[in-house]
């Protein structure tokens, strides 16, 4: 597997929210923590199943050492030859045996180990010299007979040490002992190993580390909750601001931040209000200016540019405060609202609009806002066309009503910016028929204050679709 590969499976396989990443991480760490750990299993096991051979062997060393001080020299041989076996050997040095094998910490063990059972047989203390020690299996091809804890089978202790005996003499014992006195089934330790000490310690961090992480997390989630509320509505309640000293200061934080941004969006409201307000008063003085005009093309000049900028400060003026979402929601009869929007608009300017479609229920909402949002959908889709259809439908939880014209439609790179306040096409739509480039942002905003959305689309056998998209909960 190539690292790339690699990369892209634990990518993959990453958890992706930030409880499933904080468990993951104590759980990696949990199982590399026990990994180090676990040669002390591995060192303790090897212990338990040397120690009672070794007692053994150095029992019987310490006897052969008493039988042996008390024969003469030259008949110590003789019993040697006769106390011989493939499992016990003996050999006799005049001189001390120089140091062998490798320093580690199971040969000082051993060594401790076989010191003290010599002192408690011999009533003295005995320098004796471990040489090697470890756990010897089933003869191997190539005549080796290395094995381990795991080792299937019954393996046997093995140990080369020497001793001096009371003339001098030193004694060295090559011996091997079966009798291990645990039991050797290295599939069942194997699995008892792993059962308990991975599988249930991983069990039980697991679930605390869930427990943890959710009582972590739920302080977080509850300010993702109140962000989604301010987003759709900046009058939502404030956050919270009981928890944990670093949470109240997150809470504190968000509400100053909602408390600013509401305050700012008001002061906004009110500057433009104003604003557009007071340029009525110089628009009518300029109109009845304009008609003292002795010049007739000149007077329908400005009459033109003055009733351009009376329908921009209306048109603002209706942005501002016909947008209502505040205050509770109320049930909305959509069939009844449709319906009478499309009746007034045929007895107005005599425009038939087809409604297909009804809706199941009445919709929660905001009735004035739903109003001004379809009543700008559908006078826009009339501008630049005759045939309007009005399609209503309730589908997976949200209720979508779609205003549909055969018109020009609108090129594909414009389609995100006729969203734009007073943005207005030059090509596709004709900016003379008449609007400011207000009615789709109005829509727009609409929609994202009852927590839906606007979609628009060129149809593929001409004109073009506006869908209102509200989730019905």
């Amino acid at each position: 597997m190539s690292a790339s590969t690699a990369s892209a499976w634990f990518i993959r396989l990453w958890p992706q929210t930030l409880s499933g990443r904080i468990a993951a991480i104590l759980i990696i760490g949990m199982l590399a923590a026990q990994a180090l750990t676990g040669t002390i299993w591995w060192e303790m096991r090897q212990s338990q199943l040397l120690e009672v051979p070794l007692r053994l062997v150095a029992a019987r060393a310490a006897d052969t050492a008493v039988l042996l001080s008390a024969t003469p020299r030259e008949q110590r041989n003789d019993l040697l030859a006769q106390w011989h076996t493939r499992h016990y050997a003996l050999q006799l040095l005049d001189d001390a045996p120089p140091p062998g094998g490798e320093e580690k910490p199971s040969m000082a063990e051993a060594q401790a180990l076989i010191a003290q059972v010599l002192q408690e047989r011999l009533g003295r203390s005995v320098p004796v010299q471990v040489q090697q020690v470890g756990l010897r299996g089933e003869e191997h091809g190539d005549g080796s007979h290395s094995a381990n804890v795991l080792t299937s089978g019954k393996p046997e202790a093995y140990v080369r040490m020497a001793l001096p005996l009371a003339d001098g003499q030193w004694l060295v014992v090559d011996a091997q002992e079966g009798e291990i006195g645990y039991p050797v089934r290295p599939l069942h330790a194997l699995a008892d190993y792993v059962l308990r000490v991975y599988l249930l310690r991983s069990l039980v961090i697991v679930a605390f580390a869930l427990v943890a992480v959710r009582l972590a997390m739920r302080p977080l989630q509850r300010m993702a909750r109140a962000a989604e509320a301010l987003g759709r509505d900046l009058q939502s309640p404030p956050l919270d601001t009981s928890g944990p000293r670093e949470v109240q200061q997150a809470a504190q934080a968000f509400n100053a931040m909602q408390q600013q941004i509401t305050e700012g969006v008001a002061e906004r409201t009110r500057f433009l209000a104003a604003v557009s307000h007071d340029l009525r008063s110089p628009i009518t003085r300029l109109r009845l200016r304009a008609e003292m005009l002795e010049t007739e093309a000149l007077r329908d000049k400005f009459r033109n540019d003055l009733q351009e900028m009376e329908r921009m400060v209306s048109s603002t003026l209706d942005m501002l405060t016909g947008v209502d979402a505040d205050g509770p929601r109320e049930p909305v009869d959509i069939n009844a609202l449709v319906q009478g929007m499309a009746q007034d608009i045929q007895e107005s300017s005599g425009q038939v609009i087809a409604i297909h479609g009804r809706a199941g229920k009445p919709y929660l909402g905001y009735a004035h806002s739903l109003r001004r949002c379809l009543q700008n959908l559908m006078e826009n889709a009339l501008r630049y066309a005759h045939d309007v259809q009005v399609h209503i439908s309730e589908d997976d939880g949200f209720l979508c009503i779609s205003v549909r014209d055969r018109g020009p439609g609108i090129p594909q790179d414009q389609i995100a910016r006729v969203l734009e306040p007073f943005y207005r096409l030059e090509h596709s739509r004709n900016a003379d028929s008449g609007g400011v480039g207000l009615g789709l942002s109005i829509a727009q905003t609409v929609a994202h204050a009852h927590g839906g959305q606007l979609l628009l689309r060129n149809v593929l056998e001409g004109g073009f679709e506006v869908t209102l998209k509200l989730p019905q909960r």
